[in-house]
């Protein structure tokens, strides 16, 4: 059958019989996938597109209640980071009569078929993207026919997504500098992925502060780490171990930075006399830890809110640009940084 000349009634028959099984086959390859075999989905996801069964939104006119429900895709939902975010997004989309169903990257492989599954059938109206990149892999032709997106956190100029953000860089530089203006000269950096924008905009300020004030970059002091709180300490010992060690550190994430504390402490170090720690993010543990943590604040309830408000307006067929809309971060000093000793 030509997809070209199908009709809109077409029914899940249809794409029974172009398939070859049963409309039972039919209904777990579309809405349980993991229940079939890679074959038979195959021949599912084929027949799906050759009848137009997905394109005209039958599977939308079956769903539980007709509920009209939105999909955010999280990077790793174990990271708290996310959490006032989500918070964000739910209770916007709540005000607007819209359920939110939680999609975790760090799980792909596992769920990259019931993503795209959710979406060729037309259950999710929009989707909030929390990261940089989708959870599955699609081409550019497949991308315009998924439904509307936004990123929250993230900024990806090459995915043309409408965006909510911090200016990382900037927000990386004031940390930075925070730490030479109390008089440290030797500032290590714990890194979040290469692959991510963010952590190569926070490196960038992390570089620039230390060129504004004439420090060279010692790339022993730059550590990659993953944004865990095992990665923090097992960076922390990494840079103890250097012939010159550290006397102040800033970290990408408030995890690592724990983990570096935590590290810290084991070695025999005092947190801030022997060592200051700057994170990133504000998660609600950082205010509760002994000593608590300077770091970066983002406002991440209204990174949620702002994202669900732009993927409003596009469902609501207003004009939405592609672009950034930039929220402000602001230093949270607390008890983790202290001036530095003269030795």
């Amino acid at each position: 059958m030509d997809p070209k000349q199908t009709s809109s009634a077409a029914t899940m028959k249809d794409v029974a019989e172009h398939a070859g099984v049963s409309t039972a086959t039919v209904s777990r390859a579309l809405m349980n996938p993991e229940k079939v075999s890679a074959a038979t989905r195959q021949k599912v996801e084929q027949a799906v597109y050759a009848t137009g069964y997905t394109s005209h939104g039958i599977a939308r006119n079956t769903r539980r209640n007709d509920a009209q429900t939105i999909l955010v895709i999280v990077p790793d939902i174990c990271d708290p980071f996310f959490s006032e975010i989500i918070r964000g997004v739910e209770v916007t989309a709540a005000q607007q009569g819209y359920l939110v169903l939680i999609g975790d990257c760090a799980h792909q492989n596992q769920h990259e078929k019931t993503f795209l599954h959710l979406m060729r059938t037309q259950q999710i109206d929009g989707m909030v993207l929390l990261g940089s990149q989708l959870p599955f892999d699609t081409d550019a032709e497949a991308l315009r026919n998924l439904p509307p997106m936004v990123m929250g956190n993230e900024f990806a100029p090459e995915m043309s997504l409408p965006t909510v953000h911090i200016d990382n860089l900037t927000a990386a530089f004031e940390a930075v500098n925070h730490l030479l203006q109390l008089g440290h000269r030797r500032i290590a950096c714990i890194t979040g992925p290469d692959a991510m924008p963010l952590s190569q905009y926070r490196l960038q300020g992390y570089i620039q502060a230390l060129h504004r004030s004439n420090i060279a970059i010692d790339p022993a002091y730059i550590v990659p780490g993953d944004f865990t709180f095992e990665a923090g300490a097992r960076a922390l010992k990494q840079l103890m171990s250097l012939p010159q060690p550290p006397e102040a550190i800033f970290c990408h994430s408030d995890l690592m930075a724990l983990g570096a504390m935590t590290q810290a402490r084991k070695l025999g170090m005092r947190i801030p006399q022997d060592l200051s720690v700057v994170g990133f993010d504000d998660i609600e543990l950082a205010r509760y830890y002994e000593p608590p943590l300077t770091t970066v604040a983002q406002p991440r309830f209204a990174i949620g809110r702002e994202a669900m408000l732009l993927l409003l307006d596009e469902l609501q067929g207003k004009r939405v640009n592609n672009g950034s809309r930039l929220l402000d971060a602001e230093l949270q000093v607390r008890g983790s940084t202290a001036p530095a000793i003269k030795r």
